[in-house]
């Protein structure tokens, strides 16, 4: 990334997609010579032009800064050497102005670096979700799906929030989980979870069973990181464990660790799938144990919908909860194609950050899957890629 790309990501900046940073330092630079020169002698701005090289310090880069440092002390020379003597600013302002460029470049340097390593950080925090959230195809295993992942800070942090698609010799299976925490640990953890997903949900028959792995994974990874004398070893996870058995078409197993319910969205409205009867993965102890595996009917043209608290406790201004079930019946009521996974993977998240205006407090996922076939799609649309852009 070179250094003009710095000091101009803000939109306000920009037009037709060039940066025009430049400007604002500019347009006071001319406008302090010209007050300086249509004031009277007894008021001279010119020692003003200080102020030049601190506004490019903000908002431009390096060199763009150290340029006007530099004109800001010959255009300083320039002016004040057309006035008469008895009424130049004189040399210990021409200093001032000379020392003002000199520490504005020198804060372009600092703030350049500092965006560097928030650039940096943003980097690893995106690489890290692509290597826990694998890139899908948008058909896959029989399966159609849309998957949306926003953070609730872009700067410098990441979130447990997880999702994955495992098929194998007994079905097709789905998970889609949040860590409770932020940052590596809630990442690592989401991986542990994935890794035991992957391997549970391919190789074993019962859906009962590959939740128990999970759970036992959970402790398994909490007991290691109490061992290494980390502080998040009370960590646990929210789930939805979800299986497509390949012998019934028209229903599916669900097991929830204390998570979001799932939604069925359907042509003919909104339904809502077995809520979180069960505690979060690593707490099963206190409840005596796993929650029940529930056999309930999907039909060929609903959609699952699992959101992750994300979505549901977003508020707007007045601290009202977005209210998911009641919005999606009444967009896929409007229009029935919106039962679409990525039409309605899209509205759902639309809708929240609209509600919210945009603030979230937590990270959100969303997660729509069907079984591919279904009616409802929309032309050339197989080919896009199952995850939408944040």
């Amino acid at each position: 990334m070179t250094e003009m790309e710095y000091g101009r990501g803000s939109p306000l900046l920009r037009v037709h997609g060039r940066s025009v940073a430049w400007l604002p330092p500019l347009l006071l630079l001319l406008g302090i010579i010209l007050l300086d020169f249509n004031t009277g002698e007894t008021f001279r701005i010119i020692t003003w032009i200080v102020l030049v090289p601190g506004i490019a310090a903000a908002i431009c880069g390096v060199w763009t800064t150290a340029a006007y440092g530099v004109l800001s002390v010959v255009t300083y020379f320039v002016v004040d050497s057309a006035w008469p003597d008895q009424y130049q600013a004189g040399l210990g302002d021409f200093l001032l102005v000379a020392l003002g460029g000199t520490l504005a470049t020198l804060a372009a340097v600092v703030r350049v670096r500092q965006e560097r390593q928030i650039l940096h950080i943003r980097d690893i925090a995106e690489t890290t979700r692509r290597t826990v959230l694998r890139p899908l195809p948008p058909r896959w295993a029989g399966l159609e799906h849309a998957g949306v992942y926003l953070a609730a800070d872009v700067d410098a942090r990441v979130g447990g929030d997880f999702y994955d698609i495992q098929p194998g010799p007994n079905g097709v299976r789905v998970l889609v989980g949040d860590v409770q925490g932020k940052g590596l640990g809630a990442v690592e953890t989401a991986a542990a979870l994935l890794g035991t997903f992957r391997e549970a949900g391919y190789h074993e028959k019962d859906l009962g069973t590959v939740a128990e792995r999970l759970e036992i994974r959970m402790l398994r990874h909490r007991a290691h990181r109490a061992a290494i004398g980390r502080d998040d070893a009370d960590r646990f996870a929210t789930a939805v464990l979800i299986a497509f058995p390949a012998d019934a078409p028209e229903t599916i197993e669900v097991t929830n660790f204390g998570h979001e319910p799932p939604l069925a969205v359907g042509p003919r409205g909104v339904r809502e799938l077995p809520s979180g009867d069960g505690m979060p993965l690593g707490l099963g102890d206190l409840a005596g144990g796993l929650p029940p595996v529930h056999r309930v009917p999907l039909t060929a043209d609903e959609t699952l919908l699992l959101v992750t608290d994300g979505v549901t406790e977003a508020r707007d201004r007045t601290g009202e909860f977005y209210q998911l079930a009641r919005e999606v019946d009444r967009a896929v009521r409007a229009d029935p194609r919106r039962v679409e996974p990525r039409r309605l993977a899209r509205r759902v998240r639309d809708g929240v950050l609209r509600h919210s205006g945009g603030r979230l407090d937590d990270d959100l996922t969303i997660f729509a899957v069907r079984r591919a076939g279904s009616v409802g799609g929309a032309p050339g649309e197989d080919h896009e890629r199952g995850r939408l852009r944040s």
